[in-house]
């Protein structure tokens, strides 16, 4: 039986390279949307809606997308775990790619009147059914080849996909927003990021046809035949728990790069330029800094990081808010910066946490789910409450306090999660009397031995 520890380096490099080359084309995708949403989106396809409430129903389409990534984590989950990871990670890319270059294509509110805000919503909503498939696959096409000792590092390559995602969406708008004028960006200008989804598509496409299943898979001695019923059943707690504690990531991450991104330009006055840079820098050294961090997750453990994260998080939000509401570019990027070394402590680690949480059978299934339900929790509501929580004209404290008891939440959660490091594991099995069951969902580790 082939044995994972045998996989080479090069081979690993390989794999490695083309799940994070794979991810970020997906999250380029998600993300152009949430910036078009923040910037064009609410005059272009709700022009009949005052400049506030326009910009919360462009943010509702954006959230759209995260209700659906629950539903994708569900299908291709399903196909993950019954046909191989492998398909997902096609699948998963072939139709993110197609969604995201028809919402270039879709004619504006003045052209086909309310059909226009209904197709947005749509394609959106494809769109998040495509990426809710995407991480599942592309974190185990490492997380199941890796040597066990090294999974938290191998399996942070597909987390530095969105950081590449972001930049490469926002860089492409910051291009376009700074050499055009407005009437030629809101003309034409905005969908030039969303068609040339379609080229970058068709580049993960060749790339991820060479790989191979992974061993985890392949040696599974019987597969579930309705994964989700098995995850429901005899893993909800566990789905919960994953759910709230990744609800923070997703909440500081969007607060950053979506909502303050609107606010800025609308709120504060700062030109789209500023912020875009503003934001963009602080994720690129988001991205620098995710490798390693997983290797401290090797070495001390996930669950520790992930609780630093969340208290890291609570304790920033304020000062956070308070920077950001100066409008001066240095202040508003050390704020984004510390948000995001917050987020980047958790998520570094989470790729090879939550499949370690759950049993081959269900892995697939039950890592995405509980993945993409935090998305629904922290990314969906976050620019829609935080947009709203900062009508007036005062410092948004209520943002702060907002996203601080999301923090808190998290916190909880991940205090509620046992740790599964291998060495961690080795030794509550040793200590657990027999039949006790200690580390029953500890599945990928356990396999990898």
């Amino acid at each position: 039986m082939h044995d994972v520890r045998t996989v080479r380096t090069p081979s690993m490099l390989r794999l490695a390279a083309a799940s994070l080359t794979g991810t970020a084309i997906e999250f380029y995708d998600f993300f152009v949307y949430g910036t078009a949403a923040a910037l064009v989106l609410g005059p272009l396809f709700f022009p009949t809606f005052s400049p506030l409430a326009g910009t919360l129903a462009a943010f509702a389409t954006f959230g759209v997308g995260f209700v659906a990534r629950p539903l994708g984590s569900v299908l291709f989950g399903h196909i993950g775990d019954r046909r191989g990871r492998r398909p997902v990670l096609l699948a998963s890319l072939l139709l993110t790619g197609a969604a995201t270059v028809a919402v270039g294509c879709v004619p504006t509110y003045d052209r086909i009147g309310a059909a226009a805000p209904v197709l947005l919503l749509v394609l959106r909503f494809l769109q998040g059914l495509g990426l809710g498939g995407e991480w599942g696959g592309a974190v185990l096409l490492t997380a199941e080849h890796a040597p066990a000792g090294r999974r938290g590092l191998w399996s942070s390559f597909p987390q530095i996909g969105p950081s590449l995602g972001f930049v490469l969406a926002n860089g492409v708008m910051l291009a376009l927003s700074s050499t055009l004028s407005d009437a030629q960006f809101a003309q034409w200008g905005w969908r030039v990021p969303f068609w040339a989804a379609g080229v970058l598509a068709l580049a993960g496409l060749w790339l991820r046809g060479s790989l191979e299943e992974t061993p985890g898979f392949l040696e599974m001695p019987d597969r579930a035949r309705v994964p989700l019923a098995e995850v429901v059943r005899d893993h909800w707690r566990l789905v919960l728990l994953t759910a709230g504690g990744l609800a923070v990531g997703y909440a500081v991450f969007y607060a950053v790069t979506t909502w303050s991104l609107s606010y800025g330009v609308e709120r504060l006055g700062v030109s789209r330029t500023v912020m875009l840079t503003c934001i963009m820098g602080a994720v690129v050294v988001k991205g620098a800094l995710t490798p390693l961090v997983a290797l401290l997750g090797d070495r001390y453990g996930r669950r520790p990081l992930c609780l630093a994260g969340c208290a890291g998080a609570a304790l920033w939000m304020f000062p956070m808010i308070g920077l950001l509401s100066t409008g001066e570019p240095l202040l508003m990027f050390l704020g984004f910066l510390v948000a995001l070394i917050a987020f980047i402590t958790m998520f570094a680690v989470i790729a090879a946490y939550l499949p370690e949480l759950y049993e081959p059978r269900v892995r697939c299934t039950g890592a995405a789910v509980g993945y993409n339900l935090g998305g629904v929790l922290g990314g969906a509501l976050t620019p829609l409450v935080a947009t709203a929580v900062a009508s007036g004209e005062r410092v948004p404290w209520g943002v702060a306090a907002y996203l601080t008891g999301i923090a808190l939440l998290s916190l909880g959660c991940f205090a509620l999660l046992p740790e599964t490091r291998p060495e961690a594991l080795a030794e509550a099995l040793a200590e657990a009397p027999p039949g006790d069951g200690a580390g029953a969902d500890q599945g990928l580790t356990a396999s990898s031995r």
